[in-house]
This record gives C-alpha cells, structure tokens and sequence, in this order.
C-alpha cells in the first residue's frame, strides 16, 4: 500500500469515528489547568472591612466598564469571520471609504466607558485616601454620632519579618497582627532598611513602607477573619516568606491577647530590637510585654544605634547653622536620651496627613 493510500485511509477512518483519548491523558491535560488556578487567591474578593469592600466594589465596576467593550469586539470578530468568509460575504464596494454611522458607534462607545472610568477613579482616589479617618466621612454623614479614638498601629517593615507595636498598650509582636472588630485602626508605616509594601488584602490595599519617612493607612474590621498580609515590593531573598498572620477579634478577645503579651515577659528594648532587626527568614510569631515608646521615632528618624544622631535634630542643627557647612560627624552624646520625645518631627511620606 503506498503512503498516500494509507493516509487516505487513515482520514477516511478518523471522520467516521472519534478516536477515545484515554482518561489519563485527559487528566494530565488538565494538570496545567490546576496549578495556574493554585496561584489564584480570593483574599482581595472576600473582604472584611468597609476599605476593602469598596475596593472590591470597584475592581467588579471596572471590569464590568471594561467587558462593555471587550465583549462586544470579541462577538463582532467571531460575526465578521463568519459574514465575510471566502466565498460567501458581504459585498465588496471598492468606493468604500467613509461612514458616519460606523464612526459614531467606534469612538463614542470607548469614549462613554474610558470618561466613567476617569470619574470613577477620580472619586474613588479621595475617598479611599489611606490617610483620611474613617470617622471622617461618618462625621459627615451624621455628626451627633459619638466617635472612638482610633486604635494606633505603628508597622516596621524589616528583613525579613514585620514588628507590630501597640504604643496605647505599650506591646510589640512579630509577624501577627490582631485587632478588634469594629474599630478603626490608624497604622503609621515604615521601614528599616529596604522599601516594602504593607499589604492585607482582606483589610485595606498596599501602602508603602520606606526607610526614613512614615506613610499612614487607616481601616478596620468588621467580622472575624483568620487571614494573611506580606510584602508586595521585593525587597531580597527572604521575600517570598515575609508573612504575618492577621486576626480580627472581638474586644474581649482583644483585651485577654494584651494580657497575654504583657504576660510574655520579654521586653523589647533597644538592645532586643538591634538584634531583632538583624536578617532573618521565616521567623515564628513573638509577643514583646513591653517597648519604649520612642521606639517607632528612632526607628523613623534612623537613630536607633548608639552614637546616630536622629534625622530631625540634624535638620535643626542645620537651619540652626543657616544650612551652611556640613553636618558634624555623629558622637555618642548627640543621640536622644531613652525618655526623649522625638515624635512630633518625624517625616511623613507621600502627602500631608488629614485631619
């Protein structure tokens, strides 16, 4: 049988029956399927604070604006495919050149969706501006209503890890977070050494964390939730398992886990903290029962070494001097006494705080 009878016949036998693919094929074709949906997480769909909540509103706005095209173009290709395939089409006016109609439909209908995106992102930029209270727009929405004090947060991004203190509670923890349900939470952010991204999908979005300046994000919780943040921005080889665990609790809950970090017995003092801020991957969660409460500024003011003088008394000296010369050298009597308040000079990233 020559080769060309026998591909014939191979055809031949092909369009009269389907040849069975074996089931073990069919599920190793699959497999690729399954691992790219393992990477897929549902964190940032299934919200736990209002913060988050609107932001998933507006990832389901914005994809629907986008589908109003998208989905459109993709029939029509498949229509223009079949209405004007070889031999049985359309039509072909060679005179053809202009339509006023057809004009309309192209450039109106993008234009329409892109001008509501622009809207949508214009507003959904100053309300959920990470440095504006929420009690700000319940003020506004009802002022009689009585307003908490916001639980304060202050957030340190280090290698490889992140340090939670409590300043109010006068606590720390390592690579866990708890709060309680139903009270907004100011976070003041920064870092130690490299930049990074403060990310809990389930609370809020990324906000930056940067050596030597502080950004602030404000957000709550309002059901419980075990969930999960890490770093978003690489920032070296223990990226990957820069995690912390996140649990949002009632306030009786709250109060028992204070006690229990204050029941720790481990303090976290300077000397502590220059050994926690060594490079480390995978670090377990810690509890510290007690931490200066300068802490936060010296770590934002880059004066936590013995001997460093910090950020804003080298920026008086400096106007002092009329910002002329360089700045002296650093000496062990320049750094702030333990006790000392440098808060109020810390620099803030991005733009200015709102009130």
């Amino acid at each position: 049988m020559s080769e060309t009878m026998a591909t014939g016949l191979l055809d031949a036998m092909m369009q009269q029956q389907s040849i069975p693919v074996p089931r073990r094929l069919r599920a190793l074709a699959i497999l690729p399927l399954l691992v790219l949906i393992a990477g897929c997480s549902g964190t940032v769909l299934d919200p736990a604070g209002d913060i988050a909540r609107q932001q998933r509103d507006l990832i389901y706005i914005s994809t629907v604006l986008m589908l109003l095209i998208i989905v459109p173009v993709m029939i029509l290709i498949v229509v223009f495919a079949w209405r004007y395939r070889k031999g049985k089409g359309g039509t072909y006016d060679p005179e053809f050149h202009h339509s006023t109609s057809l004009e309309l439909v192209i450039w109106s209908a993008p234009l329409l969706i892109i001008i509501m995106l622009g809207a949508l992102t214009w507003s959904s930029t100053h309300l959920l501006d990470p440095f504006r209270p929420l009690d700000k727009a319940q003020a506004d929405m009802n002022p009689e209503a009585p307003r908490e004090a916001p639980l304060r947060v202050q957030v340190v991004s280090l290698d490889w890890k992140w340090l939670f203190i409590y300043p109010e509670q006068g606590i720390a923890t390592v690579n866990e977070l708890v709060l309680p349900l139903n009270r907004q939470v100011r976070f003041d952010i920064t870092s130690t050494n490299m930049m990074n991204t403060f990310y809990v999908p389930t609370m809020a979005g990324m906000i930056y964390a940067m050596p030597g300046m502080q950004s602030t994000l404000h957000a709550s919780l309002d059901r419980p939730v075990e969930s999960e943040g890490f770093s978003a921005n690489y920032s070296g080889k223990g990226f990957s398992d820069m995690r912390f665990r996140l649990r949002g609790v009632d306030d009786a809950a709250f109060a028992q886990w204070v006690e229990q970090a204050r029941a720790s017995g481990r303090a976290l003092d300077l000397a502590a903290y220059r050994v926690l801020v060594r490079p480390s991957e995978r670090v377990p969660p810690e509890m510290f029962s007690s931490v200066p409460g300068d802490l936060f500024a010296r770590i934002v003011e880059r004066c936590v070494e013995p001997g460093t003088r910090c950020m804003s008394e080298l920026m008086n000296h400096g106007r002092a001097e009329g910002g002329h010369g360089a700045m002296p050298p650093a000496t062990p009597e320049a750094a702030p006494a333990p006790g000392h308040n440098i808060s109020a000079a810390v620099p803030h990233a991005g733009m200015p705080e709102a009130h």
